[in-house]
């Protein structure tokens, strides 16, 4: 492992540092908000408008990554990143704020897209699923590690925006410094909703579902946890917890997943999330219950879009997987866009209404999992895939992913097997006249 990730080391590094960077802003921002007297509609908002830059620089930022260079890319996007971190300082004013919250979005997918696509090429194909495995690791890690920065001073100080323009811009100094050759960026086309609906109409919905109730945890969940009387300390805590319960729990709950019909593990997985929330809700304000319940809840949410993109491949063909995979990020983020405005506007009204977003969500997405699940078996497209604990980041990260989850025979033979006197007696039920699956 230690010879696969050396040649990598600068690019790994690069995306540690900036995620530390991102991770404590993310956060600070809306304490910092809270504190300057911003409604928690606004504080919202300020999640949505993150997310809103995060799909707009999907369509941005390849056509400049191409035009640039990976390393001046690199360079232009940190350094605009850089610039909005301080300038939050300047100007305290929910208008501006919205505005460099869309920017900062749209660098760090651009941010992202670099420094994926660079790992697809430098990885060799047989290893892609070890670096995936890597990177998304140092995704969760950093944004957890992140939240203790926050221990460092008072949100009602600079000190702290300092600290996460730093990092930024530290970011820079390894992937400038590298000199591995720099891979030429392909554009991923979507596949069109009404197609992916046809497909998998369970992962359609997870995936918005999931965006929904995970935008409204990213853009809002630090406010939560101060309406609910948690110093800085126990909020970082709170959210680090939320995040590390999420990153332990992918392995088991991919497994489980993976051996059982997808759906039926969507049911478990959401339904895991949906009782975390409603745990929160009913066991505030802060203590050992309401922490119980944040890791229950970030056990479960945050293997639900894993669990939906492993169900989306089992149902495509091999060649649509790229587009449709695309296409289901794309909807993960219009959910995460809509679900802090969303959850902020229900905030207004008690604090109490976010863990209840969260579980009417994740509920929604479990219940549809569960009634598409009496339609009959799931049948399955070329091969089952292994679920891999992933986040969302861009489209450049599809391919090192498919490496790891791309399914083979064996398995597909194993979870759709029946015995073939009832497979006789029993009717099709979970196909159409063309013979395409439904899930």
């Amino acid at each position: 492992m230690l010879r696969l990730v050396v040649p990598i080391a600068a690019l790994l590094c690069g995306i540690a540092l900036l995620l530390l960077g991102t991770g404590l802003l993310n956060t600070l921002l809306a304490l910092r908000g809270s504190a300057e007297g911003f409604s928690d509609q606004t504080l919202g908002l300020l999640g949505s408008a993150y997310f809103a830059g995060f799909i707009l620089g999907t369509w941005l930022c390849p056509r400049l990554i191409r035009r640039m260079g990976h390393v001046r890319a690199f360079t232009f996007l940190a350094a605009a990143e850089a610039a909005c971190v301080l300038i939050h300082l300047l100007w305290m004013l929910p208008g501006v704020w919205l505005l460099l919250r869309v920017m900062t979005g749209v660098a760090l997918v651009g941010i992202y897209t670099v420094i994926e696509s660079w790992l697809n090429t430098q990885a060799p194909p047989e290893r892609r699923g070890q670096v995936f495995a890597c990177y998304m690791a140092i995704n969760l890690g950093s944004l957890a590690l992140a939240q203790q920065l926050l221990n460092w001073d008072s949100p009602l100080n600079f000190t702290l925006f300092v600290i996460a323009a730093m990092l930024v811009v530290l970011a820079v100094m390894p992937v400038s410094a590298t000199r591995l050759s720099q891979p030429v960026i392909t554009d991923t086309p979507a596949l069109s909703l009404r197609r992916l609906w046809e497909a998998a109409p369970v992962a359609c919905a997870g995936a918005l579902l999931s965006g929904l109730g995970m935008g409204g945890f990213w853009g809002l969940g630090a406010v939560y946890a101060t309406r609910m009387g948690m110093d800085t300390a126990q909020i970082a805590g709170f959210v680090s917890l939320v995040i590390v319960a999420g990153a332990l729990a992918q392995w088991p709950m991919g497994r489980l997943s993976d051996s059982i019909d997808r759906r039926r593990a969507l049911v478990i997985i959401a339904g895991s999330a949906a009782v975390g929330g409603l745990l929160m809700a009913a066991l505030g304000p802060f203590g050992l219950w309401l922490l119980l319940g944040a890791a229950v809840f970030g056990a479960g949410s945050f293997s639900v879009y894993p669990a939906v993109v492993a169900h989306l491949i089992d149902h495509l063909h091999q060649e649509d997987i790229l587009s449709g995979n695309a296409a289901l990020l794309m909807l993960h983020g219009v959910g995460a866009a809509i679900g802090p405005a969303l959850a902020g506007l229900l905030m207004s009204a008690t604090p109490v209404a976010l863990p209840l977003f969260f579980t009417l969500m994740f509920a929604l997405c479990a219940l549809y999992a569960g009634w598409q699940l009496r339609a009959g078996r799931d049948r399955i497209v070329d091969g089952a895939a292994h679920q891999v604990p992933m986040v969302r980041t861009s489209t450049a990260v599809l391919e090192m992913m498919l490496e790891e989850a791309g399914g083979d025979e064996p398995d597909a033979a194993a979870r759709t097997e029946e015995p073939a006197a009832e497979a006789e007696q029993a009717p099709d039920t979970d196909s159409d006249a063309t013979g395409r699956p439904q899930s």
